[in-house]
């Protein structure tokens, strides 16, 4: 029911920006709440930011807050995630996903997307 398809990953150096986008092909997101999370190797997954179903709210972790900016475009199925001025703490395995709980994310009906590599170079 819910198919999420990550793009936009890629290597970048230190300082620049990068934008990723995630969609649902199935257009079952647009009644709830997505996220981006975060894994690098020998870590667990970290939340990264979130968005509510219809875009008004969102929220960001400590350690990426004023530097990346979650968005959702008008048909709900898609969002993105705009990285600006990025460190090397920031590369990880980046996943889009849908919490099919509640229109704010909880986590507790969470669906994943397979994962997109963001590399951040000195």
């Amino acid at each position: 029911q819910v198919h999420l398809i990550e793009s936009g990953g890629g290597l970048v150096q230190a300082g620049g920006s990068m934008r990723l986008s995630c969609t649902d092909s199935e257009g079952t997101a647009s009644a709830y709440a997505m996220g981006w999370f975060r894994q690098a190797p020998g870590k667990e997954r970290e939340f990264v930011a979130s968005i509510s179903w219809d875009g008004d709210n969102t929220s960001y972790d400590s350690s990426v807050k004023g530097r990346f900016t979650i968005s959702r475009d008008a048909n709900k199925n898609t969002v993105h995630l705009q990285m600006a001025n990025l460190k090397p703490e920031d590369t990880a395995v980046y996943y889009c996903a849908v919490d099919r709980q509640s229109g704010v994310w909880l986590g507790t009906r969470a669906h994943w997307g397979q994962g997109t590599q963001v590399a951040v170079s000195e």
